[in-house]
């Protein structure tokens, strides 16, 4: 699995890559990105981290 971020509705707040660093991370133009596959372990963090975006930006598939 994967964790996705709209870049289009993103607004940067870091929330995501602070709670599941493992599968987002902030990108160099201040908006977050999805990474790399998400270990087994770390796939809850990244679909609460879907469910915790104030903007519904993140999807994880």
């Amino acid at each position: 699995m994967k964790g996705y971020v709209d870049q289009d509705l993103c607004v940067g707040c870091g929330m995501c890559a602070g709670s599941c660093p493992e599968g987002f991370r902030m990108a160099e133009n201040g908006l977050a990105e999805g990474w790399q596959e998400l270990p087994p372990d770390c796939v809850d963090n990244a679909k609460q981290a879907a469910e915790d975006c104030p903007v519904g930006a993140i999807t994880v598939k």
